[in-house]
């Protein structure tokens, strides 16, 4: 079981070392053999959230210990403000793969990975990233023929920006505010590339 329900007397906002019961789920998959990134630097979350039916649940996300206290107080701040966010599980639930997880909505952080298209590691290799509602907040990218690519592969109604849809996170959006004063980086200002649910430091 890996979402919890919580009663409005029970918010939880936890930051611990990772367990080795959560450590066993993560390992070959989001944190394969070959991860560079200590066990000792990253942090467990326990998050409460609203989701679009109105339920209050718990869920899970790793995370650098770097920013730990960032994601404790946004989270914070977006649950008292009945903010929406859908899902939040460890990737791991999703076989550490990435669009499924996005096709699920589900909001993650770390995944030792390569960036799609490269071989650069990711910034949620690091833990370091936060995918907040990733099927309305696409990722869009232009190729070199002009050709558009949206993942997930399920969101392209939510590519073109200028409609009005459920949890889509603009400039104004409480979320993006909350993670920019932060200090994080969206990458949905991004140029050449816009990665609507991506924020990162």
């Amino acid at each position: 079981m890996t979402l919890f329900a919580v009663s409005a007397l029970a918010q939880t906002f936890t930051a611990t070392r990772i367990p080795d019961s959560v450590f066993v789920r993560m390992r070959g998959r989001s944190f394969p053999e070959h991860c560079t990134v200590a066990r000792g630097d990253l942090r467990y979350l326990r998050l409460s959230h609203w989701t679009s039916n109105t339920t209050e649940r718990v869920g899970e996300m790793v995370c650098n210990k770097a920013i730990a206290d960032d994601l404790l107080d946004i989270f914070r701040q977006l649950y008292e403000a009945h903010y929406i966010i859908e899902s939040i599980r460890l990737i791991d639930d999703y076989q550490a793969d990435d669009e499924q997880s996005m096709r699920a909505n589900n909001t993650s952080c770390f995944c030792f990975r390569s960036v799609a298209g490269s071989n650069k590691l990711s910034r949620h290799s690091m833990g370091m990233a936060v995918d907040i509602n990733p099927l309305y907040n696409p990722c869009v990218r232009l190729t070199a023929g002009g050709i558009r690519t949206v993942q997930p592969g399920t969101a392209t109604p939510y590519a073109d920006r200028r409609d009005h849809f459920p949890m889509k996170i603009t400039k104004r959006d409480q979320a993006c505010r909350l993670f920019t004063s932060h200090g994080f980086h969206w990458g949905g200002a991004w140029r050449s590339v816009k990665d609507y649910q991506h924020f990162e430091k």
